[in-house]
């Protein structure tokens, strides 16, 4: 190695922001290996990179005896002062043994440490700019569709989709271009940098919501809970502090069209916006939304409700397989037994 190899190194450590000394650590490690390997050693030696001489030496550390049994791991004491003259019985004199043809081999392995260095460096940098966007909705270009996985190109990162974070019923191709929710980011086995993305996360839509309602986004109104059945319905509980606000009205907007947008992402995916409040009834009777509730009748104990629903409101109450009930339990957190009026009057 020459000087222009340091001075190199010097730069790239200050434009890749490495530190130099984790570098040239790596690299005596490697050129320890290297060395073992090539000449099959089973001495103890230690390699040493010096920058001003911009040299690499290779030194045997040999224990000082009075008579050696051992030439690979001793030395007499005559020879060890030949080289330390302070040298006693019991001490490790260094022996360089570095082999004529050790540059050429420093050379190809320092080679290789830097490139998977600065690879990893790479990861690191990419690692640390993503790692804090947990949460966040990002878009990409569908890059490959395999075995139930979508992989997304997101810029400097790859976006892994699972199954599980498909909406039922997409289909993805490649070079479809995608919104999807950042569940974690993570390093795979080869420790590179991915995200693992979601479209059916209950996060995905609380973004989407922030994102097109201006007054959730700037707090006025506050999203209590949110609740989803993915490619089928989501229910969504709003709530606003301020009396002059409607939650629901300014969620939805004149027509739907401030949902729309929303709406369309989600391929048409029903959404019903429910206004959350602290009176359980009230609550409750909201969450059945679109049907219309007549009365409830609540057990705060085992936190359980009977509902009252018109005769003709009952299956839209319920929901085709019980969607409809079952989201709004899960919405308000509170068990649901929906009744129609001609129900209750036979049981009384």
């Amino acid at each position: 190695m020459n000087k222009e190899f340091f001075e190199a190194l010097e730069e790239l450590s200050i434009e890749k922001g490495i530190n130099k000394n984790y570098i040239l650590d790596a690299i005596e490690t490697a050129l320890l290996t290297a060395y073992k390997r090539n000449f099959n050693s089973q001495e103890n030696v230690k390699i040493v990179i010096d920058e001003e001489k911009a040299s690499i030496k290779v030194y045997s550390l040999r224990e000082v005896v009075e008579e050696v049994f051992d030439p690979a791991i001793e030395i007499e004491l005559s020879d060890a002062r030949k080289i330390d003259k302070k040298a006693n019985l019991g001490d490790i004199v260094e022996v360089e043994i570095t082999p004529a043809n050790f540059g050429r081999i420093s050379a190809q392995t320092a080679k290789q440490v830097i490139v998977q260095k600065l690879r990893e460096a790479e990861r690191e940098i990419v690692f640390s700019e993503y790692s804090d966007r947990q949460g966040e909705i990002v878009s990409g270009i569908v890059q490959k569709v395999d075995k139930n996985i979508v992989i997304v190109d997101l810029g400097r990162i790859e976006g892994i989709m699972t199954l599980n974070e498909q909406i039922p019923g997409e289909v993805y191709s490649v070079n479809d271009k995608i919104k999807a929710y950042v569940v974690e980011v993570q390093k795979n086995s080869k420790g590179v940098p991915q995200m693992i993305i979601s479209r059916t996360h209950p996060g995905f839509v609380r973004r989407l919501f922030e994102l097109e309602i201006p007054e959730i986004y700037e707090g006025l109104i506050e999203i209590k809970n949110i609740v989803r059945e993915p490619g089928s319905r989501t229910k969504i509980a709003v709530y606003s502090k301020d009396m002059n606000i409607d939650p629901v009205g300014s969620c939805v907007g004149p027509r739907g069209i401030r949902i729309q947008n929303i709406l369309n992402e989600l391929k048409n995916e029903k959404i019903d916006v429910v206004e959350w409040s602290e009176d359980p009834v009230q609550y409750i009777a909201s969450a059945l939304s679109p049907a219309t509730v007549l009365a409830v009748d609540i057990d705060e104990e085992n936190m359980s409700s009977k509902v009252v629903v018109p005769d003709n409101q009952l299956s839209l109450a319920i929901g085709k397989d019980g969607q409809n009930a079952r989201l709004s339990a899960k919405l308000t957190g509170w068990k649901i037994d929906i009744k129609s009026e001609t129900q209750i009057k036979g049981e009384v």
